[in-house]
């Protein structure tokens, strides 16, 4: 689950942007899965936390449903990340402190768009290659 909230982070956040990152031990409870990240993202000369979120129901009819939610949880200058980790709410059931994880495993390069246009264009068909299997092809009768 975690790969589809760091798709969904990716369209919220300038990924580029972001210098650290941490995990809270997944929790299940009743049919679903609950995931927080913890988030950091260098802007400028600031620095800001964010918590991204993940609902997952893994059990029953709702079963495959995915909420997120992203919230700022705190800002300030660059050297304060200790001073704004500290910031993030802690899980009444989590004792554990979020795992940091690697940034490059979370969001992985994008593939680079192709030079010679649209990826999902089609090659030029060869004119005796399309001729010859249109002569193969059974006629077709468009008179009626």
């Amino acid at each position: 689950m975690w790969e589809r909230l760091a798709e969904w982070v990716r369209g919220e956040l300038p990924v580029e942007q972001l210098d650290g990152a941490w995990v809270f031990r997944v929790v299940r409870r009743d049919h679903r899965e609950y995931g927080t990240a913890v988030l950091s993202r260098v802007e400028g000369d600031r620095r800001r936390i964010y918590t991204a979120t993940y609902v997952a129901t893994i059990k029953g009819k709702e079963r495959g449903g995915f909420e997120t939610a992203l919230s700022e949880v705190g800002s300030g200058p660059l050297e304060a990340l200790h001073e704004l980790l500290a910031l993030v709410p802690k899980r009444a059931d989590d004792e554990d402190p979020p795992a940091p994880i690697s940034l490059s495993l979370w969001f992985p390069p994008l593939p680079e768009p192709q030079a010679d246009g649209d990826p999902t264009e089609l090659p030029p068909v060869d004119p005796e290659v399309a001729e010859a299997e249109s002569d193969d092809a059974p006629a077709v009768d468009t008179n009626g």
